[in-house]
């Protein structure tokens, strides 16, 4: 052999390694075989020897090669041996070929930076006779072992592939779930590769509906979740089952906007829902974990809140829309100082000015004229639908709205949404569209008559002052108040809006909220870290309620 390719055989395989500069290319040929126990040091790379200090960058590429001969050798003992977590590596090593049915793999590494290796895997998947390509990229870093002293790769479930998060494994094979075919409320087909977000809706239908509906499963390669009731995550396709169709009442126009406006932020989340209705129109989300922070998210909505507190004082009669609300630019309750941003103070004006501007201090100054620990919560849970002892039963997996009881400064915090109050943009479009027309209608992504579930039902109508008030302090919000700049671009003067900054423990800036709605679409968005609710969420709220 020349220069350019040289080999090695390593339990009864071929192991090629393209390129002799550098790295090159690492590929198995042919089944793995062998006992699994080859010490790749040995028969491949060489591998560094223990130090200390920072690892150098040879030293991490000499591992990386090492690791890497290991991998496409089937050899999960020696790759595993290459990293910082031997006991977990060698078990999803090994189960790429067993239970993933890797027949074939090659590694192409990539660039590296410092410690970092990027690498490009080229694979075959086969099953039943039945073999598919498989192809990604990913990247491992090498860290220094604590107790050996030896360059090793920091083991991750995303060094195997890259969707794998913390605990997740590989599998291939027959899927318990049927394939579906989903489609929106026009009979419009959605699909993951069109609509990204709606992957793990999509999932969840799979899973819930794929048999009922009359599906038939088929062969695939999945990420097989930690819990139990999470869907799975197909990956690759061998053999196509039979579709059961499902229709939903997802608006693809719709969904297709939030997609677009979700990807102008990290860590963006969004949903859309039709207030006459309750029915989900779009469901969007752009974060680099995968979770779908837009209906199972929990956090502080900040002043997005406000819509809850206010109906709560409306309802009963502490204040008006159109009556002078006290609002200094600080107050105290529990021995805790509460301000507005800023330093703001309004004297002389109104309730609906106090909403539209944001008033934190105008509606922490009612707690003691409330006089009743309950009021916030009860509020929420009779005529917004949502706290406990309420559960949403929506079609897909979804997180539940919390207003808990409290007191003293906690309550003052729960008064602008911040706290234990906890939320996500589908928690929050709903309470925008209870708003919008005064009755609570329980979100659903299908319909309840498709499967006969028994959906969320509110105590009570809003009474019929309070909802024009609080419509008429959202569209000043919009028009005038802290929503002017996102909402100038939703056309018409039907619309209403709210903003909202959510203080976060640790955070350098607060999660961005922002709530609206246009016509019959009321919508609401999240960006965690985004900042002021007008600066971020608001322009992705307004692109999707222009879409509705």
């Amino acid at each position: 052999m020349n220069g350019a390719a040289k080999g090695a055989i390593i339990g009864g395989v071929f192991l090629a390694m393209v390129g002799g500069a550098g790295y090159g290319v690492y590929a198995l040929v042919g089944d793995a075989g062998g006992d699994g126990t080859r010490n790749t040091s040995a028969t491949g790379p060489a591998v560094p020897a223990k130090g200390s200090g920072p690892v150098s960058d040879k030293d991490a590429a000499a591992t990386a090669k090492a690791f890497f001969a290991a991998w496409t050798a089937g050899d999960a003992r020696a790759g595993a041996d290459l990293t910082n977590n031997p006991a977990e590596a060698q078990g999803a090593l090994g189960d790429f070929a067993a239970k993933a049915y890797v027949s074939k793999v090659a590694i192409t590494p990539g660039t590296q930076t410092g410690t970092t290796v990027a690498y490009s895997v080229a694979a075959e998947v086969t099953y039943e006779g039945v073999t598919k390509p498989l192809a990604y990229e990913s990247a491992l870093t090498v860290v220094r072992g604590n107790s050996t002293g030896l360059p090793l790769v920091d083991w991750q479930p995303s060094v195997l592939h890259p969707e794998l998060r913390k605990g997740e494994k590989l599998r291939g094979g027959a899927p318990a779930n049927p394939p579906v075919k989903a489609v929106d409320r026009k009979g419009r087909e959605l699909t993951a590769e069109k609509y990204p977000s709606l992957r793990p809706v999509l999932d969840s239908l799979r899973k819930t509906y794929g048999e009922r509906q009359g599906g038939k499963a088929g062969a695939e390669l999945w990420i097989e979740p930690v819990a139990q009731e999470a869907p799975r995550r197909t990956l690759l396709t061998l053999v196509e089952g039979k579709a059961g169709e499902i229709q939903t009442v997802l608006d693809a126009d719709v969904q297709a906007a939030a997609e677009k406006a979700v990807l102008k932020f990290p860590q963006a989340s969004v949903v859309a829902v039709q207030p006459s209705t309750g029915n989900v129109l779009a469901i969007a989300d752009h974060r680099g974990d995968g979770f779908p922070a837009s209906i199972s998210g929990a956090r502080a909505p900040g002043s997005t809140m406000k819509i809850v507190t206010g109906a709560m004082l409306l309802d009963r009669g502490l204040v008006a829309a159109n009556k002078v609300a006290e609002c200094p630019a600080e107050v105290t309750w529990g021995g805790k100082p509460f301000r507005n941003l800023k330093g703001c103070k309004l004297d002389g004006e109104t309730f609906a000015t106090s909403f539209a501007r944001s008033c934190n201090t105008a509606f922490i100054k009612q707690i003691k004229p409330v006089d009743d620990d309950d009021a916030l919560p009860k509020e929420a849970r009779e005529v917004f639908g949502v706290g406990e002892g309420v559960e949403w039963k929506v079609g897909v997996p979804t997180v539940d709205g919390k207003v808990p009881d409290a007191t003293g400064p906690a309550a003052a915090a729960a008064y602008i949404g911040q706290g234990q109050i906890q939320m996500n943009p589908l928690t929050m479009a709903s309470i925008t569209a209870t708003a919008r027309t005064g009755v609570f209608r329980q979100p659903v992504v299908v319909k309840a008559s498709l499967d006969g579930r028994e959906i969320a039902k509110a105590g009570r109508k809003m009474k019929p002052s309070v909802a024009a008030q609080l419509v008429r302090m959202m569209k000043l919000t919009a028009t005038s108040g802290t929503a002017q700049g996102a909402m100038s671009a939703v056309g018409g003067s039907d619309k209403g809006a709210k903003t909202g900054s959510a203080e976060v423990d640790g955070a350098q800036n607060p999660d961005s909220w922002f709530t609206g709605f246009s016509g019959d679409v009321a919508a609401a968005a999240m960006v965690e870290g985004g900042g002021h609710g007008g600066d971020a969420a608001g322009p992705i709220v307004a692109a999707v309620l222009n879409a509705g």
